[in-house]
């Protein structure tokens, strides 16, 4: 019986992640062996440089994908927010793993602690993010603030919010809890303040299409309502044309027993923005896909994103 291989990326996060992957996989196949190995992806290797200047889209996928492909490994763990809208050739994400909270995180420093809501931040006051998609919703929502460059793995920009460089920064709370560090987190940020990105807070597992036998160790570990519900995010995000190189943020969810997709378009600097949110009860999330596209194509999505490709 073979050793399952696991790709990931190092940092500290990607390995919680996968942690959590691993320990589903022994519960269900106590028989079986896994092993985790740690990659550098084109995101880690320039830590510094803004993601949508890295060029090509699956700057934290494309080097575990590649090795999958090659059959080095076996499975690949991925934060689905970072994985691109289509996937390569004879690839398949097999799982999905229940999803954790998809809010974005308010992480305040010394100078304005206490504070627990964008709307309460002075004006003027720097906001980290090396996100297009939060920065241009700081700007069209909350123009008295100033969105300011940051990247870096979880422990780096929570480590930066408490310097003299940044007021405050906005994480994915997903991941901040996954590392243990909840106590940091001043506020969590309503969907309805900042859209989250698509997959935001889910955990995916991806595997060769062909691979029958992980196919079905997968199937025992999805959880089909968050597989579902990004599916439906993704699919918006696949045809729009998203990227981390674009100002996008989908949210599919479920209350009360009534189904919501909620998705925008900026331009970079906030100024045009095309907003659509869809809800029926009983509805199963992609039904509404086509809604929105809708929505967003009227109000002129498609021509925001042709200036934001147009001005590179």
């Amino acid at each position: 019986m073979r050793t399952i291989t696991i790709a990931t990326r190092g940092s500290r996060l990607a390995l919680e992640q996968t942690d959590e992957a691993v320990r589903l996989l022994r519960s269900a196949f106590p028989n079986r062996d896994f092993r985790v190995v740690p990659y550098r992806t084109t995101g880690d290797l320039h830590p510094t440089r803004p993601l949508h200047k890295l060029g090509a889209n699956g700057v934290f996928t494309k080097q575990l994908e590649s090795a999958l492909l090659a059959g080095q490994v076996d499975m690949c763990v991925h934060s689905m927010k970072d994985v691109p809208s289509t996937l390569p050739a004879g690839c398949c994400m097999a799982a999905m793993l229940p999803r954790a909270d998809a809010r974005d995180a308010l992480v305040c420093g010394p100078r304005v602690a206490g504070v627990r809501a964008l709307a309460d931040l002075p004006a003027g006051a720097r906001v980290g993010t090396g996100s297009l998609r939060r920065a241009a919703q700081l700007r069209a929502s909350f123009p008295h603030l100033v969105p300011t460059a940051l990247r870096g793995n979880v422990d780096t920009r929570l480590a930066k919010s408490q310097g003299p460089d940044y007021d405050a920064v906005i994480l994915a709370a997903a991941g901040v809890r996954r590392m243990g560090c909840q106590e940091a987190i001043s506020g969590l940020i309503p969907p309805t303040e900042l859209i989250p990105a698509a997959g935001q807070g889910a955990i995916g597992v991806e595997v060769r299409a062909d691979d029958a036998e992980l196919l079905a160790l997968c199937a025992a570990i999805d959880d089909p309502a968050t597989h579902r519900y990004v599916d439906a995010e993704r699919a918006v995000l696949a045809a729009v044309g998203g990227s981390c190189k674009v100002p996008i943020g989908v949210y599919a969810t479920a209350d009360g027993g009534v189904t919501s997709l909620d998705a925008i378009v900026l331009s970079v600097d906030g100024s045009r923005a095309a907003h659509s949110r869809r809800e029926r009860a009983g509805a199963d999330p992609m039904y509404l896909v086509p809604l929105v596209l809708e929505d967003l194509e009227a109000q002129g999505a498609r021509e925001i994103l042709a200036q934001i490709d147009g001005g590179r």
